[in-house]
């Protein structure tokens, strides 16, 4: 048995905690603030609960399509959404916290600080402790990114925690960010009724590696028909609040486009900057103990997650961009580190679903078709509309399309893409095919039931066997 000592208790910490338990093991949880991190508190659960709100409204102003009358002037109820929203963080936060006590972890609220891989002295309201480890496990997360010309004042000009306190939708908002949380904002806050600008400095929405450029171009084609004012290119150079209006100046994201991109003024009733993340690793005693870190300062592991002090891991957010900065994985790089505490073993990233939460969803897994020939891959590359699904028409639902990327001599499944209703669901089924090597014939011969949009993703590979 060992003593092991976790530092955070998001999805990554509670996850070590509990494995560790069950595997027998004596385990401190330290945690400085709410059980559950920011994925149950500021993340993940409250913004999917935000969504749900979105969708529910959506589907009732758009009720008589659906032959359902007396459904009209439906507004979100803003106070009433905070309640709900803390009524199920608060739900599961306490589910957490019962399933430290029934597995026997002691869960201490204070901030942890390692002295080296042995000892971490924990620190709470009322003393000081030394806490006597085998292993330490730093799994402290990361939080909002603020911008120089766009500090925010948590009134006007908000980051991602503070637009989860709203209580009332603004008239008008500029999101400055088009990743994944700016978009998600996007879509939900559209559907409050607020008018919605989003500034992003690359060329296109979601400008990250792993999603393919063609679900990009379709995000963007979908939030422009709902009213969503994009402006790629562009950046914010500087801002003023005047008796309640932010006043942005925006020019172009890149030095060279200065010529092609004029400058700019928007005004918004309020300010979303979701720009990124920055690592939660203030008063650890990271230096002091020796642990390398970036120059930024995410925490450098090796490919098993060791940082530089033997016997010290850490997981989850905290290790950056360079790794991957989902929830789910957080978990799984916990799940591995526990498992293999005896022997490091390296850790897999090569199947990490992502999902996307906008309108539609957007989910993805394996590489982009961009990926997969720059690795050197004969790629082939399959599509399929939405709109060819008989479910996607009863549900009113038929904006989306299904990219399949394949081996093009073997036809093994590299990469899935899907954009369309429920996509965040339907990309298990790609991971699991892509997990176990399997080849897009593979699923064409597997039946699946009619009518779903499960077999979009059938169809998907049947007509990639075909080809």
């Amino acid at each position: 048995m060992r003593k092991l000592t976790i530092i955070g208790s998001g999805p990554g910490g509670y996850t070590a905690a509990f494995a560790a338990a069950r595997a027998g093991h004596s385990v401190t949880l330290v945690e400085s603030a709410a059980v559950g991190g920011t994925c149950l508190h500021t993340g993940c659960i409250p913004t999917k609960t935000f969504k749900s709100s979105a969708d529910t409204l959506e589907k009732i102003r758009h009720a008589g399509s659906h032959a359902i009358a007396g459904c009209s002037g439906a507004a979100i109820d803003m106070p009433a959404l905070l309640a709900r929203k803390n009524n199920v963080t608060g739900l599961l936060a306490s589910g957490l916290e019962k399933t430290c006590a029934s597995l026997g972890i002691t869960l201490m609220r204070g901030r942890g600080r390692i002295t080296d891989c042995r000892e971490v002295v924990v620190t709470t309201q009322e003393c000081s402790m030394p806490v006597a480890s085998d292993n330490v496990i730093i799994a402290t997360g990361s939080r909002p990114l603020d911008l120089p010309s766009l500090p925010a004042d948590h009134k006007y000009i908000l980051n991602s925690d503070d637009v989860l306190q709203l209580e009332h939708v603004p008239a008008s908002v500029v999101i400055v960010g088009g990743g994944v949380i700016g978009c998600e904002m996007a879509c939900i806050f559209r559907s409050f009724g607020a008018a919605v600008t989003v500034i992003e400095g690359q060329s296109r929405l979601l400008p990250i590696p792993s999603v393919d450029a063609e679900m990009s171009k379709l995000l963007l084609r979908e939030m422009k028909k709902t009213g969503i004012r994009v402006e790629l290119g562009k950046t914010v150079s500087s801002a003023v609040t005047e008796q309640g209006v932010v006043k942005l100046v925006t020019g172009a994201a890149r030095p060279q486009d200065a010529g092609q991109v004029a400058a700019g003024m928007l005004e918004a009733e309020a300010v979303f900057v979701t720009v990124g993340r920055e690592p939660r690793t203030q008063g650890l005693g990271l230096e002091d103990a020796g642990i390398a870190m970036t120059p930024r300062g995410w925490i450098e592991v090796d490919d098993c997650l060791q940082t530089s002090m033997p016997g010290v891991y850490a997981i989850g957010d905290v290790l950056g961009p360079e790794k991957v900065m989902l929830a789910h994985m957080a978990s799984a790089e916990a799940e591995h580190v526990v498992a293999h505490l005896d022997a490091p073993a390296p850790c897999d990233y090569s199947v990490v679903p992502s999902a996307i939460f906008t309108t539609p969803e957007i989910g993805c897994v394996g590489l982009s078709e961009e990926q997969a020939a720059a690795c050197g891959l004969p790629v082939r590359s399959t599509l399929l509309q939405v709109r060819e699904l008989g479910k996607a028409h009863a549900m009113g639902e038929i904006a989306g399309v299904f990219k399949l990327v394949t081996h093009a001599e073997n036809n093994t499944i590299l990469g899935a893409h899907l954009c369309g209703p429920h996509a965040t669901d339907l990309v298990a089924e790609a991971a699991l095919a892509i997990r176990t090597g399997a080849t897009a014939d593979a699923v064409a011969h597997t039946i699946h039931a009619h009518p779903t949009l499960a077999e979009g993703f059938y169809e998907l590979c049947h007509k990639a066997a075909r080809q």
